[in-house]
């Protein structure tokens, strides 16, 4: 019998899509006003930032279960499962310690469901292996100080790359590591020991992750004793003569990129986290959040080029909130503004920050040539919930329109991951 070629590309179209790869970075605690920030120090008010070339934009819809601003590990917990969850939870639905049901009707996060399918997957982390936004598509604990725990599971879940730096919480108490003078663990486990016995290659800096030969099939990175940048505000950095970042290990970029060569050619699950954003951004420290958005758009950078060669491939991004309500003020000769740059205090009281050296900062020149003088604005110390958006590139990134709940992160990257229609 022939089938008319109708017939033949009727049925064809009816077949689920092939399964494809999902890069998701999750610039923590960035807003659109952070994004604005980095622009013009960065490439300036007329330049582009690799954020900004990513084509598909949605507004972000991020409020939780019980709170319209989502905590780190609430915004983690439902990106990573889709539903709606308690602010408080960890990889839980807030009922029980276990592995909640995702949108999908299965039992565990996204990524759980991809090892189980024999896909692929990493995570990758400029903070401490416990910082929930990648460790809550591995991990479930009742409590988010239950940082021994997150670990534990993060190691034994399977994950083919783990990236991040949290030394302490991988060590027994009295045994020093590579970063850390004394593990923290009380159980008396040695999950380094534990990591290379499942198959882990382990590396420790930039120089090591660099090193990594091509082959290798697990790899993990522990790249600080606690994060690797100096969780610390503006005064206590300057007084102690400190970068924002420790110069040994390897900026958000090289593990991005140290992670693709690993996962490629797929089909593959990697999260990426940029904490530092979060945590300068709470400290209301602008020359830290500044530098933590710039290696997070290295990293779109390098992703956008792993799409660009593998259309296959679904890019996306969102924060889960807007650390310290940042903004820019831009200064001009007006006395109102000549104050702000003197005081560094708005009229209501709201705290502004210069540039290190004390004075405003200077964006890169504009179409005309002209550079421009700006401060950061402060809003809190805590996390707001204005001005978030979701971005992406690639394969489904279409989809990404409109106004973008919380919960479709999951089920956009799930669609994509596993060859369903979006």
């Amino acid at each position: 019998m022939k089938f008319s070629l109708f017939v033949i590309l009727l049925a064809a179209s009816a077949l689920p899509a092939p399964a494809a790869n999902v890069i998701f970075i999750h610039p923590d605690g960035a807003g659109v006003s952070h994004w604005q920030a980095a622009r013009f120090l960065w490439a300036g008010p007329d330049g582009e930032l690799n954020w900004d070339r990513l084509p598909n934009v949605a507004v972000y819809r991020g409020h939780m279960k019980d709170a319209l601003t989502a905590t780190s590990n609430g915004g983690a917990t439902t990106h990573a499962y889709g539903i709606k969850v308690p602010a408080a939870t960890f990889g839980t639905d807030g009922t029980s310690t276990e592995r909640p049901t995702a949108a999908s009707g299965k039992s565990g996060s996204l990524m759980h469901e991809a090892i189980e399918r024999g896909i692929k997957v990493g995570v990758v982390n400029s903070g401490s292996v416990i910082e929930p936004g990648t460790a809550c598509f591995l991990a479930s604990v009742a409590k988010r100080d239950d940082y021994a725990g997150i670990t534990t599971q993060i190691v034994e879940s399977g994950a083919d790359v783990i990236l991040s730096g949290g030394e302490e919480w991988f060590l027994p108490e009295g045994k020093a590591g590579r970063h850390a003078a004394s593990g923290k663990r009380t159980d008396g486990l040695d999950l380094i020991a534990a990591a290379r016995a499942k198959g882990y290659s382990v590396v420790y800096d930039a120089a090591e992750l660099a090193a990594v030969p091509a082959g290798t099939k697990k790899l993990l990175g522990i790249f600080a004793a606690e994060d690797t940048f100096n969780d610390m505000g503006e005064a206590e950095m300057a007084a102690l003569k400190l970068p924002p970042y420790k110069p040994f290990a390897p900026g958000l970029a090289e593990m991005t990129s140290a992670a693709l060569k690993i996962l490629a050619p797929g089909p593959f699950l990697l999260v990426v986290e940029e904490e530092g954003a979060d945590n300068f951004g709470n400290a209301n420290n602008a020359a830290g959040t500044l530098e933590a958005l710039r290696r997070a758009d290295e990293a779109f950078g390098v992703a956008r080029g792993f799409v660009e060669k593998n259309p296959e491939t679904l890019l996306i991004t969102a924060a889960d909130s807007s650390a310290g309500n940042m903004d820019v003020i831009g200064l001009d000769s007006s006395p109102e503004k000549l104050a702000i740059a003197k005081n560094q205090r708005d009229r209501n009281g709201a705290p502004y920050s210069p540039g290190p050296d004390g004075k405003p900062f200077v964006s890169r020149p504009d179409r005309f040539g002209q550079k421009h003088l700006f401060v950061i604005t402060w809003g809190t110390l805590l996390d707001a919930s204005g001005g978030i958006v979701v971005r992406g590139a690639g394969k489904n990134a279409d989809a990404i329109r409109g106004s973008f709940d919380n919960t479709r992160i999951y089920s956009l990257m799930r669609e994509t991951l596993l060859g369903q229609d979006p």
